[in-house]
């Protein structure tokens, strides 16, 4: 059985500017996973972006020279995402597919150096959707070829819930089905941003059951919770300082599930 995604993508195509904004206000994030993917990735290569939004990595890897297969399942992200790059005078870098995390078939090319599984995981509330994706971009990798998905920790965003909707807490069978199963419960309205989040051994041991070898778990927004006001101000060299010690205990174990989103980093294993 899978899911039916499409009150998702409506709701990513009703909210086309607030997503694009999303890492000018989580800056941090982006921050630091920009500082795995300079450690990981290969110099030059080929990337099969799923999840590719607005194009908040896409243009900046293109930038640096790869090529990228860019990929959303919506419609108003993808045209969002292919305006961006041809803002940068770099559309010869990317091409654009619409298309599922779970069914890949639109994808011309065969395999990628890269896959970056950067947003579909902390929407496939189904345990066999999310095994499916995995599955998928495994099969599009070359042996050794490396990928990078990103989820949203089941405890790190408990900060941003009693920020923003403190009111959250009074539904105790919302918080109980969110901190036994990861998600809303299966009679909760759809039309907003429904979601899967995670903990952290069954990031790393979903990916390795997927055939993958773990390089790295991370939390990118590692020891502020949701603060990003703290980090957003800072410029010059204490923000360049901040940064540099905020990515060394970023993979620290005892507080990867306190950041919001957590980065894995894995490479393809043979059969």
């Amino acid at each position: 059985m899978t899911d039916d995604v499409g009150d998702i993508a409506s709701y990513y195509n009703h909210n086309t500017e607030q997503e694009h904004q999303r890492l000018e206000r989580h800056r941090l994030e982006y921050d630091v996973t920009w500082r795995h993917f300079e450690k990981y990735l290969p110099p030059e290569g080929s990337i099969l972006e799923i999840g590719a939004a607005t194009g908040r990595y896409t243009v900046e890897l293109a930038r640096r020279g790869y090529t990228i297969t860019a990929v959303d399942m919506s419609v108003a992200l993808l045209n969002e995402c292919m305006k961006n790059v041809a803002a940068e005078g770099l559309s010869e870098r990317v091409q654009f597919v619409m298309a599922d995390a779970r069914d890949l078939s639109q994808v011309v090319l065969e395999t990628f150096d890269v896959v970056l599984l950067m947003g579909p995981l902390y929407h496939l509330v189904l345990e066999t959707d999310r095994k499916l994706a995995l599955r998928q971009a495994r099969e599009r990798l070359r042996e050794n070829g490396l990928i990078f998905s990103s989820f949203i920790s089941r405890y790190g965003i408990l900060g941003e819930l009693m920020k923003k909707v403190p009111e959250w807490i009074e539904n105790q069978a919302e918080v109980r089905s969110v901190m036994n199963m990861g998600r809303d419960p299966n009679d909760h309205p759809q039309g907003g941003f429904r979601g899967y989040f995670v903990k952290v051994d069954e990031a790393v041991a979903m990916h390795e059951t997927a055939g993958f070898e773990t390089l790295a778990l991370a939390g990118v927004e590692p020891a502020i919770s949701a603060c990003d006001e703290i980090y957003n101000q800072l410029e010059g060299k204490p923000r360049e300082l901040w940064l540099d010690l905020l990515y060394e205990v970023s993979t620290e174990p005892s507080i990867i599930g306190a950041s919001r989103h957590l980065l894995y980093a894995g490479r393809k294993r043979g059969h």
